[in-house]
């Protein structure tokens, strides 16, 4: 136990970074390697080191948390391994600004100069990260973090690309990428998001070489006709039968181009003519390749006109755009112009318009290792979606992907392994550079960094050396927690790169949950300015309140709303149990885990608690096992606040306070009991305060999160206790109320008559009488089965009981009859509730006979309970 008493007042700051800097020092944290113990591990999803995180980050890594905590506590081998992504655009990007702003580009220092800028940017950041997650209390092995351009993930990028390309999985060529024009660089396709945009629709009559007419098409984008090398029609429409195989003439230009016929085309869209860009646009392409079309070029890397432009070379494709339309507006060929709304790409790192354009880059060829994923699926090592539903999303993307463009135009990634023979032109792809190097030179390009992440399950653990500790020992991993906005981007991604080179699914479960959102159900972005910094929260609040409001917010798969309301709802929750803790220690007075004496006989709120521990013990285990956390923290807070705060403590002060030396043992044995339970339920989600307390309580061990994980005790399962209790609980609450409503103040001693139902209600009345004298300050007592009803008194009616208080002098009679009038109106709307329930056909026969045996009880408990409301009406009213 810790020796000095705990404060007066709970001070997050302190507190948190005292045990951190323990638990670190000390190595918690680190996995243990005992073959006595189960493994359980988590890889940390490794965030980008282009800057600070974010509540998306704390929300993610506090469930991850969670689970460790949770399972080391109940004897598990727990890894937590934490890392880092080098996140190729977002911090070549962040990079690049930064070389802007002292007036410089990264080819003004060259490729092995910027690298040295990026990995101080890289050290400074991963600084930032670790400070954070400090903050947040993750118990990370710090001794196995890694990074995805460090050594060994390297060489298992390499393995990856080596081993696919031997396959056939892996091929170059050139193809219709999407290239982001700000970045310099491919995307892959769901890296580009498509925004309805607003703009136009221009016809164009492009006239026939032979004099007879011209045929009309209709485009969104005029600037790329300069690279037309077909009009494309439809081979079975009537309109265009008679000129498929003429040429027209390309307006401005002049070229002659062909009139070629493919199924491609929609008849029944704009003109049903389309001009064809092979060069600019995907379905174009595969026309273009369909009928031996040339691919011309005309807008180069920046988005700029180039040289195949003609006159329009420099103008930047929106200013060519304008200029165009001028030209074809001046030479007559502009038919008309219509508004148009239509879905327009975006680069998601950038935010600018993307441009499909020709490119020769590295592929990923997707069918065969999409399709061993799903058949993955289909077997006992299958990846269990929680949600299940986001499995759909997953199969779905799976059966209908494409093949992935990996090579990107950057200098901060993981160079392509190919080299090119500077003599015979010849590729070699290896796992390292060609013996005679001088007669090669290696791909400038880098890989998509999505490669290197989607290793990273198993890369961390070592692979490819198949024979290294962690990976026998740790892979597959238990859980991913991540987002449903990159299953497409890095789950699957983890799983057929896992099914590919491991032959298993890179974990069991992953948890997927939503987005966090504003007060206005928006998302955090920069662009609204209404992102929150989760440092700024806790140290205002402090990191548990934070992870509560956090674990605890909403059900697995749903967006999270983000209130300072609930986070200072959670800090005042942190603050109760502090004073009950203090309350428990200042009354043990040096209490030793030897003076226990669990097995004394017990009271009645003794035998309640203890019962009550049990079931919140069963039912917060199954919530975590389940991932239902929200379940969990509501069933904490309830027992702890209520139940233990508000009742059993306030009942413990009596022999807490009285002169029997047993009771008194007995009871600080089982506050000392329950307490130490709380915490430990508790410290999975709150770990600094759970720590701090528990610390000072008697205890085994050194650190709560290496301590046993609660049971349940059975031979402490007592139902009388707990029908006693709920007895003693309703009558004191109904007590309490009539007082509050009739404004008599506690402290007022009143005349106190209960009714017992039968024998056995005041059988067990009597017994709690201590406590009706204690907490509803009657003047006089009386409970029996036949009691003279007082006239004109106030009166409450429970399951069990009908309670009356003669307060004729103190209270208005009408108004009496009112609130009773209000309560016997809710109570009608209890018997019509359960009744339309036991009415349903369906619901009888099929739910359990148990679940309906409950709504058949309740039923006849408020049929009871309204003839009562009705009989006393009826006599204040007589």
């Amino acid at each position: 136990m810790e020796k000095e008493e705990l404060a007066t007042k709970y001070d997050p700051g302190q507190t948190e970074e005292k045990w951190y800097q323990r638990w670190r020092e000390n190595g918690y944290f680190k996995a243990d390697q005992d073959p006595a113990k189960k493994p359980y591990s988590i890889v940390i999803p490794p965030p980008n080191v282009t800057g600070k995180l974010h509540l998306g980050h704390a929300w993610d890594t506090t469930m991850q948390d969670l689970l460790i905590r949770f399972k080391r506590m109940q004897g598990y081998d727990t890894l937590y391994l934490p890392g880092m992504d080098h996140a190729g655009i977002a911090t070549q990007a962040k990079v690049d600004a930064k070389l802007r702003a002292e007036g410089k580009s990264r080819y003004d220092l060259g490729r092995e100069k910027f690298l040295e800028v990026a990995w101080e940017w890289k050290k400074e950041y991963a600084t930032f990260i670790r400070k954070q997650w400090a903050k947040l209390g993750l118990s990370l092995d710090y001794s196995r973090e890694r990074f995805t351009l460090d050594d060994g993930l390297s060489r298992a990028v390499r393995k990856v690309f080596v081993g696919l390309y031997e396959k056939g999985l892996i091929y170059r060529g050139a193809y219709i990428i999407n290239w982001d024009p700000a970045a310099r660089t491919a995307l892959s396709d769901i890296e580009v998001i498509y925004k309805e945009i607003p703009g136009y629709l221009w016809h164009i009559d492009y006239p026939l070489s032979d004099g007879s007419g011209s045929i009309q098409i209709a485009t969104t984008r005029p600037e790329t006709m300069l690279g037309d090398t077909a009009i494309a029609v439809h081979p079975d429409d009537p309109r265009y039968k008679d000129i498929v195989g003429k040429t027209a003439i390309l307006p401005i230009i002049g070229r002659e181009i062909p009139i070629v016929a493919d199924s491609y085309v929609d008849q029944s869209f704009g003109t049903g003519a389309v001009k064809i860009t092979p060069a600019h646009d995907p379905n174009d392409f595969e026309v273009g390749n369909r009928h031996n079309l040339p691919r011309i070029l005309v807008i180069d890397a920046s988005g700029k006109m180039n040289e195949h432009a003609g006159k329009y070379q420099g103008l930047d494709r929106d200013e060519c755009r304008k200029q165009i339309v001028s030209d074809l507006e001046a030479c007559g060929a502009l038919a008309y112009v219509e508004e148009h709304t239509h879905a327009v790409g975006h680069s998601e790192r950038t935010g600018v318009v993307v441009e499909p354009i020709l490119s020769t880059q590295w592929f990923v060829k997707m069918k065969p290792l999409a399709e061993a994923s799903l058949k993955m699926q289909q077997t006992e090592d299958k990846v269990n979606f929680v949600p299940e539903r986001f499995e759909g999303t997953y199969n779905h993307w799976m059966e209908n992907i494409r093949d992935w463009c990996i090579s990107r135009q950057l200098w901060w990634g993981h160079r392509i392994p190919a080299w090119y023979n500077k003599q015979t032109g010849e590729v070699y792809v290896g796992m390292d550079a060609p013996k005679d190097s001088e007669n090669w030179t290696q791909d400038e390009d880098v890989l998509d960094t999505w490669f290197s992440s989607a290793l990273w399950p198993f890369s961390t653990m070592g692979w490819p050396d198949e024979a290294s500790d962690d990976f026998k020992r740790y892979f597959p991993t238990n859980a991913l927690v991540t987002g449903y906005d990159i299953i497409f981007f890095w789950v699957a991604r983890m799983m057929f790169q896992s099914t590919e080179f491991t032959g298993k699914s890179p974990f069991q479960d992953v948890l997927i949950h939503g987005l966090v959102r504003d007060e206005q159900g928006r998302k955090m972005s920069k662009s609204l300015g209404n992102g929150i910094d989760p440092m700024d929260v806790i140290a205002k609040y402090g990191a548990d309140a934070l992870r509560y409001t956090l674990a605890t917010g909403t059900t697995p798969g749903q967006d999270l709303t983000f209130q300072w309301s609930k986070v200072e709802a959670n800090w005042n929750f942190a603050n109760k149990i502090w004073n009950a803790s203090r309350f428990v220690l200042m009354n043990l007075d040096g209490f030793s885990l030897d003076e226990m004496t669990m097995d004394a006989p017990h009271s009645i709120p003794d035998r309640w608690i203890l019962t009550r521990l049990n079931a919140t013990i069963e039912k917060v285990t199954s919530c975590y096992d389940r991932y239902d956390f929200g379940e969990a923290g509501h069933t904490l807070y309830q027992f702890i606040w209520d139940d233990f705060c508000d009742w059993y403590i306030e009942m413990a002060k009596l022999p807490l306070n009285g002169s029997d030396e047993a009771a008194k043992q007995t009871t600080k044995s089982v506050l000392t009991y329950v307490l130490d339970k709380i915490l430990k339920l508790l410290h999975p989600i709150m770990p600094f305060i759970t720590e701090e307390i528990w610390q000072h309580l008697p205890h085994e061990g050194e650190t709560i999160m290496r301590s046993n994980w609660p049971v349940a005790v059975k031979k402490w399962d007592d139902l009388e206790a707990e029908q006693e209790m709920a007895l003693l609980i309703n009558v004191i609450r109904s007590v309490r109320n009539i007082r509050a409503e009739m404004n008599v103040a506690p402290k007022k001693p009143v005349a106190l008559l209960i009714q017992a139902k039968s024998d056995f209600e005041q059988t067990l009345l009597e017994k709690s009488k201590l406590y009706l004298e204690r907490f509803c300050n009657p003047s006089s007592l009386q409970i029996g089965t036949e009691i003279p009803v007082p006239e004109k008194a106030v009166s409450a009616v429970v399951s069990g009981a009908e309670i009356y208080l003669p307060l004729a002098d103190l209270i208005n009679l009408d108004d009496e009859i009112q609130r009773l009038n209000k309560e016997l109106e809710k109570m009608n709307g209890e018997v019509e509730r359960v009744q339309k329930k036991l009415g349903n056909a369906r619901f009888v026969d099929k739910a359990p006979e148990d679940v309906v045996a409950k709504e058949r009880e309740k039923e006849q408990d408020y049929l009871q309970k309204r003839e009562k409301l009705q009989a006393r009406i009826a006599e204040l009213k007589a």
